[in-house]
């Protein structure tokens, strides 16, 4: 897995468009799918998307 393929908290919020909080919320429930590395938080830019698809599977209003 190439290193540049793991994302920060700070990354995939900005992504996502949504606050740091809501990542570290997301996470906590696992909601999302996320790594901890050295006691820090990563995300798989292709985990990510395969989850985001998975989101709106019946269309419409995503419900996270």
């Amino acid at each position: 897995m190439p290193f540049e393929a793991l994302m920060t908290i700070e990354e995939v919020a900005s992504y996502l468009k949504v606050k740091k909080r809501t990542v570290y919320d997301w996470v906590k429930k696992g909601k999302i799918p996320a790594i901890k590395t050295v006691g820090q938080w990563r995300f798989k830019r292709d985990r990510i998307d395969q989850w985001l698809e998975a989101q709106n599977q019946g269309g419409g209003v995503w419900q996270i």
